[in-house]
């Protein structure tokens, strides 16, 4: 199960209540790209201090589709499917919902429910359901 950034939070809380200033007053929904992460992520993480592979074949991936949310989570809709390793990518704790394709911020993330070692020619993938983020 995931939860939400400090940085969604608040941007969050900014858009709703009209405060803050630029984008954080007036949150506009962000592309988002699924981050692998071979390190725990963190309230406070950015998309350029998480750690993801370092291997050429590794890049997030785009991800648009979710269910409509209910009882105050949502979770994907469809498989995510990353591109075949070519080189080890090391062993997976968690994932990152970013809002770029490289740097960015953080939105959501959580802890895989059993890490996975991920080695060249390993097809990294989350069935459909299996990320689920929580707001509470």
């Amino acid at each position: 199960m995931g939860s939400f950034a400090n940085y969604l939070e608040n941007a969050l809380l900014n858009h709703v209540f009209g405060t803050g200033v630029g984008q954080s007053k007036t949150y506009t929904q962000p592309v988002k790209y699924i981050a692998l992460c071979t390190v725990a992520v963190t309230d406070t993480a950015t998309g350029s201090t998480i750690t993801e592979p370092g291997s050429p074949s590794y890049a997030r991936k785009g991800w648009q589709t979710w269910d409509n949310a209910t009882t105050g989570a949502i979770q994907n809709s469809g498989a995510i499917v990353f591109a075949q390793a070519t080189k080890d990518w090391g062993t997976i704790l968690d994932f990152a919902i970013c809002d770029a394709a490289t740097v960015g911020n953080v939105l959501a993330y959580g802890s895989l429910t059993i890490s996975k070692s991920v080695q060249s020619g390993d097809t990294p993938k989350f069935a459909t359901g299996d990320l689920d983020i929580t707001l509470s």
